[in-house]
Parts: C-alpha cells; structure tokens; sequence
C-alpha cells in the first residue's frame, strides 16, 4: 500500500511539478511570515525557510551541474553576461560596505558605552553581530540567486515543461519523469522568487536590536 502511495505521489508531481513547488513555496512563505510577525524561534524559522527553497533549490544545482560552461557562452549575450555579474557584484560590495560600517559602529560603541566593562563590550558586540551577520549574508545569498536565477532562464527558458532546453540529455537520462520533474522546479521564477523571500527573510531571524548607551 505504501509503494502505491508513494508512486501515486510521485506521478502527481511529476505530472505538475511547478504548480505543486509553487504552492509548496507559497505555504511555507505564509507560515514564515506570520512566525517572523509572531517572533518564533530562530531554529524553527531557519528549517521553515531552507524547506521553502529546497525543492526549487536542488532542482537548480542539478541543471547548473550538469550543464556545462559552454552551453552559457553559445545562449548568452555579452551584455547579459556581465549586466548580471555586475548586479551581483554590486549586491556583494554592499554587504561588504555594509560589514565595514558596522565593524566601525561596534568600535564607537566600544569607546562611548562600554568603557573599562569588558563584558558589556563583548555583549554589545556580539548583539550586533547578530543582526549583522544574517544581513550580509542575506545579500550575497541574493546575489547568488539573481544569477542563477538568470542562468536557468538561459538554459531552459521560462515554461513549466519546455519542449527544447539547453540542458544535456545524459542528466537523468533513464529516468525521464525524474528529469522532467527536475527540470519543472529549476524554474527562474520559482527560485528567483523563493531564494529572493528567504534572503528579505534572513535579516529578522534575530529579532530587532537594543542598545543602552550608559
């Protein structure tokens, strides 16, 4: 009973990957959202947003894997090509700025707040790094995102179940409902969108911060 199930499952998913990955990636979405609003743990966050995106996920480190470099070079424009390496270059360089200024702002909080309190420096340094972190990290994880996301609408365009896509046929090549599932869920939107959420989401997993300047 069990197997049947299973593949009656997998037949449905198989039949509408991206519809099912989309709402899949709507419903954790909601429930992330109203955690953040309602303050839940960090951990519990955490685990709802990496099982919001890892379907569409492991589906685009499949396609990009497989696909070699050269499939890029013969689909892409030079202008794409470095439009988007720019955008994630920018986005990289404003975490790094972003990183600098706050090592800047735990130092005056050092020197105005926390003279001659060794334990309240290291609190209040690693209060801010607390927000800090997940920020930057949130950025360049966008960045990541951006491209692959344009990489895939390069290779396999923007259907559910393309007729004709740059992906070599030696991926999954005995299992082609597999494949097809696969390649449903390395859509750009639904991992654009989904990596995108995950990376607006990342800078509340902390909570707000406070700092008491005595």
């Amino acid at each position: 009973m069990a197997g049947v199930t299973g593949t009656r499952i997998a037949g449905a998913v198989a039949r509408h990957p991206l519809a099912l990955g989309a709402a899949w990636s709507a419903v954790l979405g909601i429930v992330a959202a109203a955690g953040i609003a309602a303050g839940w743990p960090a951990v519990l966050l955490g685990t709802l947003l990496t099982l919001l995106v890892a379907p569409s996920l492991a589906a685009t480190v499949a396609v990009l894997h497989a696909t070699p470099r050269r499939r890029f070079d013969e689909m892409s424009s030079v202008f794409g090509h470095f439009a988007v390496r720019y955008a994630a270059l920018v986005i990289g360089v404003i975490a790094w700025s972003l990183s600098v200024v706050v090592g800047a702002a735990i130092s005056a909080v050092i020197q105005l707040a926390a003279e001659g309190r060794e334990a309240d420096i290291v609190g209040v340094g690693l209060d801010i790094m607390l927000v800090i972190v997940p920020t930057v990290v949130g950025l360049l994880w966008a960045a990541f995102v951006l491209r692959c996301a344009w990489f895939l609408s390069r290779i396999r365009g923007w259907r559910e179940l393309p007729a004709r896509d740059g992906v070599p046929e030696r991926m999954l090549a005995g299992r082609p409902e597999l494949r097809r599932t696969v390649i449903a869920l390395a859509h750009p939107a639904l991992f654009g969108l989904s990596g995108l959420f995950v990376a607006c989401a990342l800078p509340f997993l902390q909570g707000d911060l406070d700092i008491l300047l005595g």
